[in-house]
């Protein structure tokens, strides 16, 4: 069966987005480009971590790293990432709503799952095929993860700022032991891995 792997950008105090998210604020009161600019600014002295995050046969992520609208679904909003996301394989948003598939350049076909994280799970397992499926996030979402023992491998990059406040990693999972096999660090983010 394939990995089930996470993916998740953090501050120093173990936050992933702020409040107040909307639109023009995809990660609310926290400074998105500050929290990814490993990933942007500085992506070739991480390039084994962002490769690492583009193997996966498959994503899941939670309405809220889709977009900022709540409720019924504002069907003209086709993501953050605009006509070309960068995930190029099928990715599962979850949400409590039906919505219908939506496909979009270089091979992103978002389809919206409303029966649940294993239900989520499976389908992405399912269009996988023999490689990972990735929860791309956001904290929420990787939380419930964690929580039901799903995932294999959790990739955390902590940037170096602390943000006081926002949607934190490791809320409400209960007790879990994760066991560290690898870190790095450079002078933007610190990167590390734990298996279940």
């Amino acid at each position: 069966m394939p990995e089930v792997t996470a993916d998740i950008t953090i501050t120093l105090d173990g936050y992933a987005t702020g409040v107040g998210q909307s639109r023009e604020q995809p990660f609310g009161d926290i400074d998105g480009e500050r929290l990814h600019a490993w990933m942007f600014d500085h992506g070739d002295e991480n390039a084994a971590e962002k490769a690492a995050f583009a193997e996966a046969g498959a994503y899941i992520m939670g309405r809220n790293m889709f977009g900022p609208d709540r409720g019924e679904w504002d069907l003209d909003w086709q993501g953050w990432w605009g006509p070309n996301p960068p995930f190029h394989v099928p990715t599962f948003v979850l949400g409590h709503r039906p919505r219908p598939s939506v496909e979009m350049e270089g091979g992103t076909v978002y389809h919206f799952v409303a029966d649940g994280i294993e239900a989520a799970l499976q389908r992405a397992r399912e269009a996988a095929g023999e490689k990972e499926v990735s929860i791309a996030g956001g904290p929420s979402t990787i939380n419930q993860y964690l929580a039901a023992g799903l995932i294999d491998e959790l990739r955390l990059h902590v940037a170096p700022f602390v943000a006081g406040g926002g949607d934190r990693m490791f809320a409400g999972v209960g007790d879990i032991d994760l066991t560290p096999v690898a870190s790095r660090t450079t002078p933007h983010v610190t990167h590390l891995v734990y298996r279940r």
